[in-house]
């Protein structure tokens, strides 16, 4: 264990879930993989998500829609257990190289067209699906941020919108599959020790996050989104080679 990557992985990560909602495990990953072994580092990242969504979420309450957000909550509730049967039998390289190029692709188009999207096809069945491979992506790998991202930029939906989806969504999801993960006994020791390392750092990165936040406009948040998915398609690409 490296305790000065695992708290520089848990500060940067903090900040960027404070800032947007998620992206605790893309951030965070590519320094927890150099200080301990991946299956401490996949725990280290849902704990670590869980704990500042908690941190972050009383500010923006106010903003959570039950009627936008239930849609894709309930149906990611009922993928996490799926996601987590599934640990262990993909192969996480190939894995986590389709998420980046995925990342990669979606934000350098956005980018590129440099106007929002304002897709409403499918509506709620459609929400409910995005909800559903979410909530596998979670229990899999902590990953339940990416899909409801790129959806919402789909959707053309705002900085607030955004966020209050973001952020329900991945507190639900993550705090299910730390349940099940300590249900199964895939918390230990190890991770125990790692998590006193990481806390300080993620209270304190999400705190920094959450009060820039306030400062965005609707644009200046929607283009560091983008940029975001793209870092973190990056460096999902490169924790495979």
């Amino acid at each position: 264990m490296i305790p000065f990557l695992i708290f520089t992985g848990a500060f940067a990560g903090g900040f960027v879930s404070g800032l947007a909602g998620f992206g605790t495990t893309l951030v965070a990953m590519g320094f927890w993989l150099q200080a301990v072994p991946p299956p401490v580092a996949v725990a280290l990242a849902v704990i670590s998500s869980v704990v500042s969504q908690v941190q972050t979420i009383p500010a923006i309450w106010h903003t959570v829609r039950p009627r936008r957000v239930l849609p894709f909550i309930l149906p990611g509730l009922l993928g996490v257990p799926i996601g987590i049967a599934l640990l262990g039998t993909i192969e996480p390289r190939p894995f986590k190289a389709c998420i980046g190029l995925l990342l990669i692709i979606f934000s350098v188009t956005s980018l590129s067209i440099g106007r929002g999207f304002n897709l409403a096809w499918g509506g709620i069945l459609a929400d409910g699906v995005i909800g559903f491979a979410s909530g596998i992506l979670g229990g899999l790998s902590g990953l339940s941020g990416v899909l409801p991202t790129i959806w919402a930029s789909l959707r053309g939906w705002g900085k607030e919108e955004r966020r209050s989806l973001f952020q329900a969504f991945n507190l639900s999801i993550l705090t299910l599959a730390l349940i099940s993960q300590a249900v199964s006994g895939h918390l230990t020791a190890e991770i125990g020790r790692a998590v006193l390392v990481a806390i300080p750092g993620t209270l304190l990165g999400a705190w920094g996050g959450a009060w820039l936040y306030h400062r965005l406009s609707d644009h200046h948040f929607h283009t560091i989104i983008l940029y975001l998915l793209a870092v973190s398609g990056v460096t999902l690409l490169w924790t495979t080679l």
